[in-house]
């Protein structure tokens, strides 16, 4: 079976994946098993997707609940769990409209085009340049890799999309250079930059974003695709840094598995988009929303608490331990950086059946932030063993 699904892969599928020598069939919370039964304790869950774990019962419910009743509609028309779910969302977050579409990217280019269009009717004073972060990720769309601050997704792709600057993330100095200089509409940035080697922003440069701001009137735009949701120890990662953005964006994690993304705008720009400037026709589907909706409402003060004790935890185990150089990140979203090869290690923990990813050179870790204290110290155990292997 494993050989068939491999090589039916290699046949008919564009070869953009380098995807581990695993074939998984099924899980349920924090296992995960391949075709030949062995169990796995995954502490990736799908690029921090399944934030519940495998086959939620309360998730799965829920959407089997809408599939059995309205699968799909367009946006010609009313749904209930999608005006639902955007009510969640603002209620949550102290914000005022949402956008629906069925990815990260697509909710940070839907980010970006609102920005675009607020600031050529609101701000005359500023120039049609979005700065954003070295280092960072924003998607794999033209505009979005045009966003992002890494040249390894730019090379093969250019022409760019034109008015994307790059400013190093947590250079205070540069970025009021950058701001005077540029004078940009708006400043768009991870809390934690992610793909880039889960990376936090100091809390002293955002105060200085938010302070520019003020002066300078541009928006602020917070891409919390993979830091959202819970996932940071707190509902969305901007909380954790006492600002509220002008506009954020979500994904990932708020599906609970299936694709939903979501722009999410301030009472400030909540107009900049009108009827007939942007669409979606998957865009806040009925049975995604039913799903996201179950998600977010489980999202309680409870679960963000289990998640900050979780991550000090895991901390504290590889904080020190041979083989480890640093562990950078927050909540349930952690980079290790390591004397062995990141691959390597990666690669035993899996023969030792715990499953993680990279990030960089890190070892990175996003478990579901529910994932049971005796997987998670099981999963820890293994993880120590193989970075210290031959150090």
């Amino acid at each position: 079976m494993t050989m068939n699904v491999k090589a039916l892969d290699r046949e008919y599928i564009m070869g953009t994946y380098s995807r581990f020598p695993l074939t998984l069939t099924k899980g349920k919370g924090s296992k995960v098993y391949d075709d030949e039964g062995k169990e796995y304790i995954d502490l990736g869950s799908g690029i921090a997707v399944n934030i519940f774990g495998i086959a939620d019962e309360e998730w799965a419910n829920a959407v089997t609940a809408q599939l059995n009743t309205l699968q799909h509609t367009s946006n010609l028309y009313y749904s209930e769990p999608c005006a639902k779910l955007a009510k969640a969302l603002c209620e949550r977050t102290s914000m005022s409209k949402v956008f629906f579409s069925n990815s990260g990217a697509e909710a940070n280019e839907c980010a970006i085009k609102a920005a675009r269009k607020y600031a050529a009717e609101n701000l005359p004073q500023l120039n049609s340049v979005m700065l954003t972060l070295v280092n960072s990720f924003h998607g794999r769309t033209i505009a979005t890799i045009s966003a992002t601050g890494q040249d390894v997704f730019h090379k093969d792709f250019k022409p760019l999309v034109e008015g994307f600057e790059h400013t190093p993330a947590n250079d205070i100095k540069a970025l009021e250079n950058n701001v005077k200089e540029l004078k940009p509409f708006a400043v768009m940035f991870e809390c934690v930059q992610g793909e880039g080697g889960v990376l936090p922003l100091d809390k002293e440069f955002i105060d200085k974003i938010v302070e520019l701001s003020k002066e300078y009137g541009f928006l602020i735009i917070c891409d919390e695709v993979q830091t959202g949701n819970g996932r940071t120890g707190e509902l969305y990662s901007f909380m954790n840094y006492g600002f509220t953005p002008d506009i954020f964006t979500t994904a990932k994690g708020l599906g609970g598995g299936l694709p939903i993304g979501a722009t999410v705008f301030s009472e400030k720009v909540a107009e900049a988009m009108k009827s007939g400037d942007h669409g979606s026709t998957f865009g806040g589907n009925p049975v995604a929303s039913a799903g996201a909706l179950n998600i977010l409402e489980r999202i309680d003060d409870k679960l963000l608490s289990e998640v900050r004790i979780k991550s000090d935890y895991i901390i504290n185990e590889l904080k020190g331990a041979k083989g480890v150089k640093s562990i950078s990140g927050m909540g349930l979203m952690l980079g290790i950086e390591t004397e062995r090869d990141a691959s390597d290690i990666i690669a035993d923990c899996m023969n030792d059946g715990v499953l993680v990813i990279k990030a960089k050179n890190k070892v990175r870790l996003l478990p579901a932030l529910n994932i049971p204290m005796e997987d998670l110290k099981k999963a820890v155990e293994i993880i120590k063993t193989n970075i210290a292997k031959g150090v």
